[in-house]
C-alpha cells in the first residue's frame, strides 16, 4: 500500500502523464523510468569517460610505469596488461602530469635520456604517508624516468588523447609555449622538435588538451580569483598553435564556489575580453574516514555526498552563463571520486590509495550519469585517479594486477560515448535515513560538530542515450536491502530486444583483492521487452545496463 500511495503522490512532474495513463502497471511496479528519445540532450562528449595520472604514490611507478627491463609484461616500460584494459573500455583521454604534483613539475626534467635526467623533490614529499618511506623512494623524490615521451606513448598506445596539465604557479608563460613547441611543432622546425626527435618522435604529438594550473585556489598557487585570471591571459596569450587547435581548460573551482567563477569571468569576458576557454575545471571530491569499516548509514551519507556535483554543475552553468551566454566554455569536471583515510592502499608506497568497493562503484556509476543527463554542459570528466589512487579502476604492485568493480561501470557506460543523450524521467521511493556527521578524512566535522540530520536520498538514478537503434540506459540503485521491480517505458519508439547487464553484490563492503580478482563483477541480467515497455527488476545496492535495441 505504502508504494502504491507514494506512486500517487511524488512521481516526477515530467513525468506525470505517463503514471496517469499507466495505473496498472502503477500498481505492480515500485518504480518507472521513462525514456523521451525525442527529446535529446546534446552528444555525450566521449571524453567525459576520461582518467587522470599524477606523479602520486603508486599511480606511475608501481602502476603505469614498470620499466623496459621488468619481468611484468610490458611495452616500452608501460604496463602492458593496463593498456589492454583502457582499450577495452575506450578511454578516450587521460590527464597528466596532476593534480599537486603539476604545480611543482619542470617539464624540462622529462625530456631527453634517461639516465641524465635530474632527480627533483616531489611535491608530496611532506605527506604523512611519504615520510614513513626511506629517501630513496620514488614517491618523495621524483627521478623524472616518467616524461612527456613516455606519457604520450602512453596515450597512443591506449588509444587515448593527452590532456596535459601545466605549471602555472612555479613556472613562467615562457616555459608553458615551449612545452607546447616540444610537443607540437613540426618535424625538424626546432631544436625542440629535434630533441623529441631524438627521444623517437620526429613527428609532432599533437596535443589539444591543455590545463592552465591545477587548483589555482589552493595547491596551485594560493591565488584569488582576479591574480589567477591575470596569469591565465599571460599563459593563453599568442600561443602558437603549429595547425592543432589548442583547447584550454582554465582552473576553476573547490566544489560550489560560485564566488571564484563568477569574478573570473567576469574578468576575461567583461571587463578586458579575451577568448573564453575551452574548458572550466571543477573538482568535486566526497570524503569519510574508511574505505572498508563503514555501516549503512556511512555508505548512505557518501552517496547523498556524491549526489552535490549535479547542483555543482548546475550552479556552475548559471554563473558561467551571466557572462558566457552563449556558452562557448564547458565543464571539464578533471578531479572527482570518493577518498577515504590510510590503510586499505595495496603497499605502503601508495600514498591514497584505497580499496574499492561496491560502494565506490554506485558513486563512480552516478556521477557519469549526472554527467550524461548534463551533456550540453559537461565536456569533458577525469576520475581521480586511474590506478592505485583515490577512486581508481585498477590496482597493481610489482607482478600482480586487478580491475576493480570501478572498471566493470566503465565497461558498461562505455555505450554512451559519443550518443545522443534523451530526457529520461526517474520515480521511485526515496531512501530516508539519518545522517550522523562525523569527521571526514580532513578532519574537521562536517556542518560543525557531531549531529544526526534526516536525509532524503533519490531512490533510482540513472540516464539514457541513443546512437542509430540503440538505446542505452544505466540505472543504480542505492539502496542497500531493497530491489525496484521497475516499468520503463519508450516514448517515441518501440523494442525489438534488450539486454540486461548488473554489477551487484551481496555486500556494500565487496570488493576484489589480488587473490580473490572477480569477487565484484558485471554478469549478464533478465530484462523483458514488450511493445515500448520494459520491465526490468533492478537489484539492491547494484548498477544496472539495459542495451535496448529499437524497432
Amino acid at each position: 500500500m505504502q508504494r502504491r500511495e507514494f506512486l500517487k503522490t511524488s512521481a516526477l512532474a515530467g513525468s506525470a502523464y505517463f503514471l496517469l495513463r499507466n495505473r496498472a502497471l502503477a500498481a505492480t511496479a515500485d518504480a518507472h523510468i521513462e525514456v523521451l528519445v525525442n527529446e535529446p540532450i546534446a552528444t555525450i562528449a566521449p571524453e567525459i569517460y576520461g582518467h587522470f595520472t599524477e606523479h602520486l604514490g603508486g599511480v606511475i611507478y608501481d602502476g603505469v610505469w614498470v620499466g623496459e627491463k621488468s619481468k611484468v609484461a610490458n611495452i616500452g616500460g608501460i604496463r602492458k596488461e593496463l593498456v589492454e584494459k583502457l582499450k577495452a573500455i575506450k578511454a578516450p583521454v587521460v590527464r597528466w602530469p596532476g593534480g599537486c604534483f603539476a604545480d611543482s613539475y619542470d617539464w624540462k626534467d622529462g625530456i631527453g635520456p634517461r639516465d641524465k635526467r635530474p632527480r627533483r623533490t616531489n611535491f608530496w614529499v611532506d605527506d604523512g604517508q611519504a615520510r614513513k618511506l626511506p629517501n630513496d623512494s620514488v614517491q618523495k623524490f621524483e627521478p623524472n624516468t616518467f616524461g612527456t615521451d613516455e606519457f604520450v606513448r602512453f596515450c597512443k598506445l591506449s588509444n587515448a588523447e593527452p590532456y596535459v596539465a601545466a605549471n602555472l604557479r612555479s613556472l613562467p608563460p615562457l616555459s608553458f609555449d615551449q612545452w607546447v613547441e616540444y610537443c607540437n611543432s613540426p618535424a625538424h622546425s626546432t631544436t625542440y622538435a629535434d630533441i623529441r626527435a631524438a627521444a623517437g618522435s620526429p613527428d609532432p604529438y599533437n596535443v589539444r588538451y591543455w590545463g592552465i594550473g591545477n587548483e589555482s585556489w589552493g595547491c596551485g598557487g594560493t591565488f584569488t580569483p582576479e591574480e589567477y585570471s591575470n596569469e591565465y591571459r599571460r599563459f593563453t596569450a599568442w600561443v602558437p598553435e603549429y595547425g592543432v587547435g589548442l583547447k584550454y581548460v582554465a582552473s576553476g573551482p573547490n566544489q560550489d564556489d560560485v564566488d571564484w567563477t563568477t569574478q573570473f569571468f567576469e574578468d576575461i569576458l567583461h571587463r578586458r575580453p579575451i577568448h573564453p576557454p575551452f574548458g572550466w575545471s571543477v573538482h568535486n571530491y566526497t570524503n569519510q574516514l574508511e574505505a572498508l569499516n563503514f555501516n549503512d548509514q556511512d555508505a548512505y551519507s557518501l552517496f547523498y555526498q556524491g549526489t552535490s556535483t549535479e547542483q555543482i554543475i548546475q550552479n556552475m552553468w548559471i554563473a558561467m552563463g551571466v557572462f558566457d551566454r552563449e556558452h562557448h566554455t564547458r565543464l571539464v569536471v578533471d578531479e572527482y571520486g570518493p577518498w577515504y583515510g590510510a590503510g586499505t592502499e595495496v603497499d605502503p608506497t601508495h600514498i591514497f590509495g584505497q580499496q574499492i568497493t561496491m560502494r565506490d562503484a554506485i558513486v563512480t556509476a552516478f556521477t557519469l550519469d549526472i554527467f550524461n543527463r548534463h551533456a550540453e554542459k559537461v565536456c569533458m570528466g577525469n576520475c581521480a585517479q586511474l590506478i592505485n589512487c583515490i577512486d581508481s579502476l585498477f590496482l597493481a604492485h610489482e607482478d600482480k594486477f586487478i580491475s576493480t568493480p570501478n572498471f566493470d561501470v566503465f565497461e558498461m557506460y562505455a555505450a554512451h560515448q559519443g550518443a545522443q543523450a534523451v530526457r529520461t524521467e526517474i520515480a521511485a521511493p526515496s531512501i530516508s535515513f539519518n545522517d550522523i556527521q562525523k569527521p571526514d578524512r580532513w578532519g574537521p566535522q562536517r556542518g560543525g560538530g557531531p549531529h544526526s540530520v534526516q536525509r532524503d536520498l533519490t531512490g533510482l538514478m540513472g540516464s539514457a542515450s541513443v546512437k542509430g537503434k540503440q538505446l542505452t540506459l544505466t540505472v543504480v540503485n542505492p539502496h542497500l536491502t531493497d530491489e525496484r521491480d521497475t516499468q520503463i517505458a519508450i516514448r517515441g519508439g518501440s523494442t525489438a530486444s534488450v539486454t540486461a547487464t548488473v554489477l551487484a553484490a551481496g555486500d556494500i563492503h565487496a570488493h576484489n583483492t589480488f587473490e580473490q580478482p572477480d569477487a565484484v563483477r558485471a554478469k549478464s541480467a533478465q530484462a523483458t521487452a514488450n511493445g515500448s515497455t520494459v520491465s526490468f527488476r533492478v537489484p539492491p545496492m547494484s548498477v544496472s545496463k539495459l542495451a535496448i535495441m529499437l524497432s
